[in-house]
C-alpha cells in the first residue's frame, strides 16, 4: 500500500523515454491491461516516435465483460475480489501477455472517481500488475495496489507514472 504525489509532465516524459531505450535497447516488447486509465498508459507510451518498435499492443478493458471476453479474466474472481483488486490485477497482466506473446505487460484497474469508492476502496485505489518473461516457461508476475489523492484526471496521470516506475523496477 503506497500513496503517491501528483506529478509532473517531465515526469511522466522522463520514464517514457526510459521505457523506450530500456525495451528498444533488449529488442524486448510491451502490452498493457487498462481499465480506470482508459488508455492513457497507451497513449503515454506511444506519444514516442519509434514507439511501435517495442509497444505491441493495448487492452482498454474498462467494463468486467471486457476483462473477462479480452483478457481471459474470471467472472467469479471479478465477483468474489472485486475488479478493484490485485487478484484480478494479476489476471489482467497474465492474460495481456500471454494473448500477445510479449516480454512484459502491465495492468492497471481501479477507481478513479469521483464516484465509486467505497469504505473498503475508497476513490484513489488502484491495483497493478506487471508480469515480466523470465524464460520460456516462467513468468514473473508482481502485484500492489496504490492509493492517489486528487481529482479523476489527477488520480489517472498518478496511476500511469506509478506503472511506469513498477515496470521499470521490475524489468531492473
Amino acid at each position: 500500500m503506497q500513496t503517491s504525489s501528483p506529478s509532473t509532465a517531465a515526469e511522466l516524459d522522463e520514464l517514457t523515454g526510459a521505457v523506450a531505450t530500456a525495451f528498444s535497447q533488449r529488442g524486448w516488447t510491451l502490452a498493457v491491461a487498462e481499465s480506470c486509465t482508459g488508455g492513457l498508459l497507451a497513449a503515454s507510451l506511444t506519444d514516442l516516435a519509434g514507439s511501435s518498435q517495442w509497444f505491441e499492443r493495448g487492452f482498454v478493458t474498462y467494463s468486467n465483460a471486457a476483462k473477462t471476453a479480452c483478457l481471459q479474466v474470471s467472472p467469479s474472481l471479478i465477483e468474489s475480489e472485486g475488479a478493484v483488486s490485485e487478484a484480478v490485477a494479476r489476471d489482467m497482466v497474465s492474460g495481456a501477455q500471454i494473448s500477445s506473446g510479449v516480454t512484459a505487460a502491465i495492468s492497471i484497474t481501479g477507481i478513479a472517481g469521483p464516484s465509486g469508492g467505497t469504505p473498503e476502496k475508497p476513490v484513489g485505489t488502484v491495483c497493478f500488475g506487471w508480469a515480466m518473461k523470465k524464460s520460456d516457461a516462467n513468468n514473473h508476475i508482481t502485484t500492489t495496489t496504490a492509493y492517489f489523492l486528487g481529482n479523476r484526471q489527477s488520480i489517472r496521470q498518478q496511476a500511469v507514472v506509478f506503472a511506469l516506475r513498477g515496470l521499470l523496477q521490475t524489468i531492473a
